[in-house]
């Protein structure tokens, strides 16, 4: 007897990506205004620091992105600004930012930018989730000190989750901002092909999906539609959602698809694109094996493009 979900992958796609091995157990339903307090009284509890958009790490034979209360304290970390991110089997997690100023000893710390550590691939994926969501929980923190309503300095509460207005009372919670990553496919020829595009921000040589961020009162499968037609000028029919991303830049969701391509004349925004095209599957191949002879290039793996391109490639 066939049944649902028969024919699914048993593991999510979204597990392939960067930024996607957070294993901390958040216990939402748990958070209140003592959580925090509760979590640094445990020996246990660990904090994960950045300064500015900086994880600091510890230099070692391993890569060691912990630090005890009494070593954020010592770097200037206030217990009031920290966040709970949750617990890990070994304690609590929590994570502070350290003004972009504070000295470090470079000889015993070590700073990095999430995607270059991403890229390097030399962090357990665990800590490289976690780092994800300090980097984004406490982005949102820092900059939403006060009220939209009223103009009121804010309060935090339920552990860095939410923070309220003393002066009119009213909730502000962290927002992601969902954006779609698309791969649109033209099956109309004898060769199937796919629509990459590069931004003149890029690497040289290197080409990509397209993207945007999904608007109000939008589907998923809109907001590809959309995007597509803004970015290249072409029409998409039916699209499939393939896996997510998060994406602490600085808090985004990456919800990646591949799109049907109704349309082949590329009508590209010379704004978004400074080029697009179409690629067949060998050159594609090409591509991602590193030998294309014209030195072309696609994102590194960690991204969630990467895995767009290669899964459509490989004929999966």
């Amino acid at each position: 007897m066939a049944h649902f979900f028969d024919g699914l992958p048993t593991e999510d796609r979204s597990n392939l990506h960067g930024f996607s091995g957070n294993r901390i157990d958040r216990r939402s339903e748990n958070r209140d205004d003592d959580s925090v307090p509760a979590a640094l009284a445990d020996p246990a509890a660990r904090l994960y620091l950045l300064r500015d958009d900086l994880a600091m790490m510890k230099h070692g034979r391993a890569i060691d992105p912990l630090f005890t209360l009494a070593e954020a304290e010592a770097f200037g970390a206030a217990r009031d600004a920290m966040v709970l991110l949750g617990w890990s089997d070994d304690g609590p997690r929590l994570a502070a930012t350290l003004p972009a100023e504070t000295p470090v000893d470079e000889d015993r710390i070590q700073l990095a930018d999430l995607r270059s550590l991403a890229v390097a691939g030399e962090m357990a994926a665990d800590d490289l989730g976690a780092l994800a969501q300090a980097r984004s929980l406490c982005y949102w923190n820092i900059r939403h000190r006060y009220c939209g309503v009223c103009g009121e300095e804010t309060v935090m509460k339920a552990g860095g989750y939410r923070r309220e207005c003393p002066s009119c009372g009213a909730p502000h919670f962290p927002r992601t901002d969902p954006v779609v990553i698309m791969l649109a496919i033209d099956t109309s020829g004898p060769e199937e092909r796919c629509l990459l595009g590069r931004q003149e921000r890029f690497p040289e040589g290197m080409y990509s999906c397209l993207a945007g961020f999904v608007e109000p009162g939008e589907t998923i499968e809109d907001a590809v539609r959309r995007e597509t037609a803004e970015e290249a000028g072409i029409a998409l029919g039916r699209v499939s959602y393939h896996s997510s991303q998060p994406w602490p830049f600085p808090c985004s969701l990456m919800i990646g698809c591949h799109g049907e391509a109704l349309t082949t004349d590329i009508t590209r925004d010379e704004v978004e694109l400074e080029d697009a095209r179409w690629f067949p599957r060998d050159e594609v191949r090409s591509i991602l094996a590193g030998t294309h002879p014209g030195g072309i290039q696609c994102p590194p793996t960690i991204a969630i493009a990467h895995k767009l391109i290669r899964f459509w490639a490989e004929g999966h």
